[in-house]
C-alpha cells in the first residue's frame, strides 16, 4: 500500500494516492493510529483493543476491532490492513507514517559518525513535528505513554540540535528560538543552559544571568530544588567572562 500516508504529529492526516481520507468516527481515527505506530509489524487484538478502549473494553473486543477493520478496509483500500494470526497488520512503508519516520531518523542521528550529518537527520525528523502528536486520535494509551515519549524525544533532538548549532560558534540567531523554548518547557533545564549560552554569545552577559535566576526561582518554587551543577557551570562562566565555547563541555 505504497499510496497510503499517515501523519500523526500534528493533527491527524490521512491521505491515499495523495487524495486526503476523511474519517469521521474518533475511535476509527484511533484504531488506525495503533496499528500505523507499528507499521508493518502485527498488532495482536488484545494489544489493540487495550490501546484503542483501555479499561472501558467492548463486550466483544474481537469482533469490534474487525467491525472498525472492515471500515477502514474500505476507506484505504481491501489489501491496506492484512489479517494476522492474532491481529492485524497495517501493510504501509513505515517511513510513511511520520512517527515511525522520525524515530528512525533519530536512530540514523545517533549513529552519524560526524557533526553535520548528525545535525542533518536531526533536523529532518523536527520538520515532520506539525504540532502536538496524535490531534483528533484520543485514546488513554496514546495521550498516556505515546504522546509522552514523542514529545520528549522531540525536546531530546531539540537540544541535541541546539547543541551542536552552539558548538559551531552560532548565537545570536538561537535566542529567539531558545526563549520561546524555555516559556513552553520551562521545567528542561538544558533549554536554560543553551539559552545562557546563546546570549552569551551574542554580547547579552547580563540577560544571560537574568536567564540564570529565572531558572533558580522556577525550580526552587516548583521542585525545591537549584540547578544542576552542568548548568551551575554555565553560570559560572558566564559570571566570570570564560563561559565555554559548547556548553557539553560543561559536563565535563
Amino acid at each position: 500500500m505504497a499510496g497510503v500516508r499517515i501523519a500523526v504529529l500534528g493533527p491527524f492526516e490521512v491521505s491515499v494516492d495523495g487524495r486526503p481520507v476523511t474519517l469521521t468516527a474518533g475511535r476509527l481515527r484511533t484504531v488506525l493510529v495503533v496499528l500505523a505506530l507499528a507499521a508493518g509489524e502485527p498488532v495482536t487484538v488484545d494489544r489493540l483493543a487495550a490501546a484503542v478502549w483501555g479499561e472501558d473494553l467492548p463486550k466483544d473486543a474481537r469482533r469490534t476491532a474487525q467491525l472498525y477493520v472492515t471500515r477502514l478496509r474500505r476507506r484505504l483500500g481491501a489489501a491496506a490492513i492484512r489479517t494476522a494470526p492474532s491481529g492485524y497488520v497495517l501493510d504501509i512503508e513505515p517511513d510513511r507514517v511520520d512517527a515511525v519516520r522520525f524515530t528512525r531518523l533519530l536512530d540514523e542521528a545517533a549513529a552519524a559518525t560526524g557533526a553535520e550529518a548528525e545535525r542533518q537527520s536531526l533536523v529532518e525528523a523536527l520538520a515532520l513535528w506539525r504540532g502536538e502528536p496524535f490531534e483528533g486520535a484520543r485514546s488513554t494509551w496514546l495521550d498516556g505513554v505515546e504522546a509522552p515519549r514523542l514529545i520528549d524525544r522531540r525536546l531530546a533532538a531539540l537540544e541535541r540540535r541546539i547543541e551542536l548549532d552552539l558548538a559551531t560558534r552560532r548565537g545570536a540567531d538561537l535566542v529567539g528560538e531558545l526563549q520561546s523554548l524555555t516559556a513552553r518547557y520551562p521545567l528542561r533545564e538544558w533549554l536554560w543552559g543553551h539559552l545562557m549560552t546563546a546570549l552569551y554569545r551574542a554580547g547579552r552577559r547580563a540577560d544571560a544571568l537574568a536567564a540564570y535566576q529565572r531558572l533558580y526561582r522556577l525550580l526552587s518554587d516548583e521542585l525545591g530544588i537549584e540547578p544542576s551543577q552542568q548548568i551551575a557551570k554555565i553560570h559560572r562562566g558566564v559570571l566570570n567572562g570564560d563561559a565555554p565555547l559548547d556548553p557539553a563541555t560543561a559536563s565535563a
